[in-house]
């Protein structure tokens, strides 16, 4: 063991054919069966455009950009790693092709190249090198351990003009640490023509032919592809691209990512690494791996579905909400409910959209009016802001549920100004510099001439003021919280008292108390607003608080899981084979039978609270699987039902 924490071990991913092929998410897999072994990972995500970061891009181009503890402003599929892996990054973690330049570019400046002509090779391609050594070896677990395995993900695709420095180096890094600690998967697309159904293996073979023709030979090759590889497929792969069978690796679609861990582990990867890469893993039960195919089955079973229409300016990729679409997921996974997004474009609300396009407009209120829930993201600019307003006014005045992030929690302090104070100027000097009420302003270490890096960024902590604030309940009545923030505007403390004298009230603080952090506002079932990104701490088995309140309101569950102490039901208990799988708030916990009596799952449930608020699982049982085909199965017995419930 020893011997193997001098040796850290590169697992490179890169992919071919097309862009957004699943590279994120396969990283993000192999790390996760690798950590299931008991082995420390870290993950590294090289993003070959020449911006600095990913700060200034708009979702539209890469998808939604995601916040690190430190502030670093990277890309989304680091969001991916840190969600599966269950770490935490630095914004060192995200390495581009600015960043490389610039560091070069410095160094020159200072003359750390002694006068010597600076060229792309060896100066860049040495500077990438010494990045990954440097970076690969930064604790990312809670225990501060230096990390055993490194995944890298080159992003883009093989035989791209930009990418060609990065290929360069790691045909160069593969030497300098040796090939039993380094090796290359390469994630292609095997597409299936609908009109004759042949799974085509052509794009493959030329992906990986330009890639070998660039000095590095993949190890595996990861074929993703909408049906199950078929075996002739898979030889005629593993015959045109110099790799036996079982290094060929199907990845086709699947009901839920988390089943993709799972596809690999059953496909012999880990196997193949430990023989590849000389792993020292032990034969022992992987339990993180459990945990997750627990997780998709549950996801797979959910017959209750909840609603939350989602009402934002980036609705037409959905990957510009990425982290807040798997908070949703997350929490509701957590109380067993099929999640269904309702995407609403908020200038869709505005009446100039009435005029305009009417059908438009009547049918993102028809979407706004059904959901269960209402939630309001962050987001930059003016554009669609009176509809984000309108669809805040209608949560509070039909008392919906709602969750207003960031810029989400900006406008519902307008909304109510507007509406509640009767200030009809009001706004954020954002949108509007001259308006007579600035209940949002700019903060004083805002620089309005230079835009990257310029914003409050990263995790700082917030104060809860208030002890019967329904978000501190939900994160576990504590004091303060350590949130990840990215906003150059803030509520303006001057005008507090105006809205706690109406019942919204500010009961999260900085630590110096001058800015508003959580807002709530009396008399409703969940009017909640945060100025922080909760999404972006949010895990499969520990969902976001304040995402996870708003699912329980939506659900209707919110009350009787406060008064029972932020627990979950007993209608919330899955039965499975010979154990009971509890689905709290926070990690999952898993209940041997011997300690619990399976009879008292079917029992009334004796409680003093009244009996409305007490759910009897086993209605609810019974409710669920009447929608079920198998119920009117006649050989069906209620014990093989409760068993598959």
């Amino acid at each position: 063991m020893n011997r193997f924490r001098t040796q850290m071990k590169y697992i490179l991913v890169t992919g071919g054919v097309i862009s957004g092929i699943g590279k994120g998410i396969i990283a993000s897999s192999v790390g996760t069966i690798l950590k299931s072994c008991g082995l420390h990972v870290t993950a590294i995500k090289i993003d070959p455009y020449i911006n600095i970061d990913a700060g200034t891009f708009s979702p539209y181009e890469h998808g939604e950009v995601f916040v690190l503890d430190d502030g670093g402003e990277v890309d989304l599929d680091l969001g991916n790693y840190e969600r599966f892996l269950d770490i935490r990054l630095t914004k060192d973690n995200n390495l581009t092709t600015g960043k490389i330049y610039q560091s070069v570019i410095n160094k020159e400046r200072k003359g750390d190249y002694l006068g010597k002509t600076v060229q792309v090779v060896p100066h860049i391609t040495d500077a990438i090198q010494e990045w990954m050594l440097r970076q690969a070896k930064i604790p990312v677990d809670d225990d501060e351990v230096e990390p055993q395995v490194c995944v890298i993900e080159l992003g883009g695709t093989v035989g791209d003009i930009e990418s060609m420095p990065f290929i360069e180096a790691f045909r160069q890094f593969q030497f300098k640490v040796k090939r039993e600690n380094f090796c290359n998967i390469h994630v292609s697309l095997v597409p299936q023509p609908s009109a004759t159904g042949e799974q085509k293996t052509k794009p493959t073979q030329n992906s990986v032919r330009e890639l070998r023709g660039l000095g590095l030979s993949p190890d595996l090759v990861v074929c993703r592809c909408t049906n199950l590889l078929e075996t002739s497929v898979k030889e005629k792969i593993s015959m045109f691209c110099h790799v036996e069978p079982e290094q060929v690796i199907c990845v086709h679609d699947v009901s839920s990512i988390y089943r993709v861990p799972l596809l690999l582990e059953e496909q012999g990867v880990i196997n193949y690494f430990c023989h590849r890469l000389n792993l020292p893993i032990e034969p022992q039960p992987r339990r993180i791996l459990t945990k997750w195919k627990e997780m998709a089955d549950r996801s797979d079973r959910m017959l209750e579905t909840c609603s939350i229409a989602l009402v934002g300016k980036y609705t037409k990729l959905s990957d510009s909400y990425a982290s807040v679409i798997k908070a949703l997921e997350h929490s509701a996974l957590a109380i067993n409910h099929r999640l269904e997004i309702k995407y609403i474009d908020c200038a869709d609300l505005e009446s100039s959209t009435l005029q305009d396009e009417p059908v438009r407009y009547h049918e993102a209120w028809q979407k706004l009016c059904s959901a269960n829930g209402i939630l309001v993201p962050g987001g930059f600019g003016v554009r669609g802001t009176e509809g984000k307003i309108q669809a805040i006014s209608w949560a509070r005045k039909q008392k919906k549920p709602f969750l207003g992030v960031c810029l989400g929690m900006q406008l519902a302090v307008c909304e109510f100004a507007r509406n509640v104070l009767g200030w009809q100027d009001a706004n954020s000097t954002e949108f509007d510099p001259d308006t007579k009420y600035p209940v949002v302003i700019d903060m004083p270490e805002h620089n309005p001439g230079q835009m990257g890096g310029t914003m409050r960024l990263g995790k700082r902590r917030t104060i809860f003021k208030s002890n019967s604030s329904i978000l501190r309940k939900l994160y576990g009545d504590v004091d303060h919280v350590d949130e990840r923030h990215r906003h150059r505007f803030e509520v303006n403390p001057e005008l507090k008292h105006h809205f706690e004298e109406k019942g919204l009230r500010f009961v999260g603080q900085d630590v110096e108390g001058e800015r508003m952090e959580v807002i709530e506002l009396d008399d409703q079932p969940y009017f909640v607003g945060v100025q922080y990104h909760p999404e972006f701490t949010s895990r499969p088995i520990k969902p976001s608080p304040p995402y996870f309140g708003l699912l329980l309101a939506a659900a209707g569950k919110l009350n009787s899981y406060l008064q029972r102490g932020c627990r979950l039901s007993p209608s919330r208990i899955s039965i499975k084979e010979n154990v009971i799988v509890a689905q709290p708030s926070h990690p999952l916990t898993a209940l041997k039978m011997d300690d619990v009596d399976r009879k008292t799952l079917c029992e009334e449930p004796r409680s003093n609270e009244p009996e409305s608020e007490v759910e009897n699982p086993m209605p609810e049982i019974t409710r669920d699987l009447e929608n079920c085909q198998i119920w009117r199965s006649e050989t069906a017995s209620l014990p093989t039902l409760l068993a598959m419930h």
